[in-house]
């Protein structure tokens, strides 16, 4: 089967350069930006300010990124345990910059893991063999996530998504956009409304962006947009992603997705969640446990703006993510085989 060719994957590992490759998802969709970052302060910063963004992503980077980390230590430390502390004090950092993304902390906590007895050189060997796998089963997961949800649509051919759950929020494929860009592929007509995703305007952005450059028909709404849709029976069903899923099967993800989800209930509308089994947090219990990140008010009114909007002196609450009940949703479409 033939691989979306419209778009470089989303993350990767340059071996000559010793470098965290990413699309700088912050130009799109008027440029096609490639970053190359070597340092944990350009790291942290891409993840931090959704350079890099979508849980899958996230982890792929903070693996690779703390693989060069450790790399850097060990130019300058052949000591087993300085070597560990600075390590340690590496992912503690890294971790810091988004609270909601669990892949993060996975990703991070699995090259920990992965950390043989043997002296640093042997260390980084093994880690750098790591953040490949955990690139490689990133991959892997997304294309099962695409083959599960085809068989979970059926003949479900006009889709709602919110904000950007695909190629753009993993290495290839996404999550959410898997079975359209598979299904795609394979002679399907979809039609996918996306939307805008305020304020960050992911969905018109992002998922607008790549659904059309892989030939796929795709309409942007406003997110105020999608009850009329509903209730005009233009929409077969509703598929999104997730950044953090409780033990209950409550879901964070982006703000809006809640939202999505009551008027789904409403309209008679299967709504359906994507991701990886790593999203899944057992040590969380239920939605109310989960860490809400909270942004800055300049991208409610000025972002995208060549002047603020918002008055002087008004207030501004940002949460970056919501949490949809497990009530809500229709069902869960993972990389399980």
């Amino acid at each position: 089967m033939n691989e979306i060719k419209t778009l470089p994957d989303t993350v990767a590992l340059d071996d000559g350069a010793h470098a965290l490759v990413i699309i700088d998802q912050t130009e799109l969709p008027r440029r096609l930006v490639m970053l190359s970052l070597t340092t944990q302060p350009q790291i942290f910063e891409a993840i931090q300010k959704l350079r890099v963004r979508g849980a899958p992503a996230i982890g792929v980077s903070a693996a690779i990124g703390i693989y060069l980390a450790a790399r850097e230590i060990a130019a300058e430390t052949s000591d087993r345990e300085t070597f560990l502390a600075r390590f340690r004090a590496a992912k503690e950092y890294l971790a810091s910059s988004r609270p909601t993304a669990v892949n993060l902390f996975w990703a991070l906590d699995r090259m920990e893991d992965a950390i043989p007895d043997g002296g640093v050189d042997e260390i980084v060997r093994t880690l750098h063999d790591e953040c490949l796998r955990i690139r490689d089963e990133d991959i892997a997961s997304c294309r099962r996530i695409g083959e599960n949800g085809l068989r979970m649509l059926g003949g479900a051919r006009n889709i709602l998504t919110h904000c950007n759950a695909g190629q753009l929020a993993a290495v290839r494929y996404g999550t959410a956009l898997a079975p359209i860009h598979l299904g795609h592929e394979r002679g399907l007509k979809f039609h996918v409304y996306c939307d805008e995703t305020r304020p960050l305007l992911q969905g018109m952005r992002l998922s607008a962006f790549e659904l059309s450059a892989h030939g796929i028909e795709t309409t942007v709404v406003c997110d105020n947009m999608a009850s009329i849709l509903m209730k005009q029976g233009k929409i077969d069903a509703v598929i999104v992603g997730a950044d953090r899923i409780a033990a209950n099967g409550d879901t964070a993800n982006k703000i809006g997705t809640s939202g999505v989800a009551i008027l789904a209930k409403h309209y008679g509308v299967p709504f359906y969640v994507a991701a990886p089994r790593s999203t899944f947090d057992a040590n969380t219990p239920t939605g109310a446990d989960i860490v809400i990140e909270e942004r800055g008010a300049e991208e409610i009114g000025g972002l995208w703006f060549r002047e603020p909007l918002a008055p002087e002196g008004a207030g501004a609450f940002n949460p970056a993510f919501d949490v949809t009940d497990h009530e809500l949703i229709t069902g869960y479409i993972t990389d399980d085989v």
